[in-house]
């Protein structure tokens, strides 16, 4: 075989990556739109018609895009973290250790305060998104721990989030612990199960639901962000430009301190990457859900409908230079077993 002739299953691999790339910057682009559509026009997704509101579909189609990511669990993204226990423990703690004390830290560096103070930190201290698996392929990371950690900190996110809320954000407003246990049980973690349930009983059902779902759950997500932005445009406009610049510095520190952690305690590049890459991507929907909810806040649902366009963005660029080093260096590993086989 000509060594420079691509294998069968190296151009699937190539072309998947692509198409997952084209999907996630596609993504990206349309929650951009839709969050333009929200601030520029924001009749589109705020009005009211006999009792009838476009912000009563928030918690439906957040349930519906947690329902898809539960019909892609099984009992083996759950036996791994018995098979790898320390890393599974350090992405959690990654994830629920950096992003809620650095939401706190930048409410504070840019000068925000109230409810955007406690939307950045509500951000901070959700569970990773489900967007992280489809950067984690592109980015040639850990697929399956992307997964295990994934659904690792939504299950723990009911007892987490409260706690974390209640300690950093209760000065900005007031937190109701137990009505956000009882509204992430009922938003993010019913569904999940349920999603679990689904695939475990009716596998065939489950594939069939969850080929048709994201899509979906992509088109939820971009009207979720164009309601958020739309409710609450007058406060978007009054700190719109130091609530962007947290939410970048934000981002950024995730996937540099989930990095940098997952490095210290050894992990190989691939599994850095994927810890980085869950630690800088947030549950955006569920912030969403939770300020509107169990906060009463669209202001607090700001920083979630800024932070997740431009979380999409980014990590699809970091995902684009990961990817590419990972090629490079496997190439400059194949290139003396190519000369060996000239000789």
């Amino acid at each position: 075989m000509n060594p420079h002739t691509p294998t069968t299953a190296g151009s699937d691999v190539g072309r998947g990556t692509a198409a997952a790339l084209a999907t996630q910057f596609g993504f990206a682009l349309a929650v951009i739109v839709f969050a333009a559509a929200g601030f520029f026009i924001p009749s589109l997704f705020n009005w009211r018609w006999q009792g009838v509101e476009p912000r009563q579909a928030i918690v439906p189609l957040v349930q519906l895009t947690m329902l898809g990511m539960g019909l892609t669990l099984t009992a083996a993204d759950f036996r791994r973290v018995l098979a790898r226990p320390v890393v599974v423990a350090l992405g959690v703690a990654a994830q629920f250790g950096i992003m809620p004390l650095a939401g706190w830290a930048f409410t504070r560096l840019f000068g925000l305060t109230g409810e955007v103070a406690a939307g950045l930190i509500l951000v901070g201290s959700c569970p990773g998104g489900v967007a992280s698996n489809v950067i984690t392929y592109v980015a040639r990371a850990n697929v399956p721990l992307s997964v295990t950690l994934t659904a690792c900190t939504t299950l723990l996110s009911p007892i987490v989030t409260p706690l974390a809320m209640r300690l950093l954000a209760g000065r900005d407003v007031p937190i109701d612990a137990g009505e956000m246990f009882w509204s992430i049980v009922w938003v993010i973690l019913a569904p999940v199960v349920a999603g679990l349930v689904i695939n475990r009983f009716a596998p065939g059902l489950a594939r069939r639901l969850a080929g048709a779902l994201p899509p979906i759950a992509m088109a939820s997500i971009c009207i979720i962000i164009a309601i958020t932005v739309a409710l609450a445009a007058p406060d978007l406009r009054r700190v719109g430009l130091p609530l962007f610049a947290a939410a970048v510095c934000h981002n950024a520190t995730g996937f540099f301190l989930g990095y940098c952690a997952a490095r210290a305690a050894r992990l190989d590049a691939r599994d850095a990457r994927t810890v980085s890459i869950e630690v800088g991507i947030q549950n955006g929907g569920m912030a969403t859900a939770l300020a509107l909810n169990a906060l009463h806040s669209p202001a607090a649902a700001l920083a979630a409908a800024v932070f997740g366009p431009w979380s999409a963005f980014a990590a699809a660029m970091l995902a684009v230079i990961w990817s590419r080093r990972q090629s490079a260096a496997g190439r400059r590993a194949a290139w003396p077993r190519h000369c060996r086989r000239s000789r």
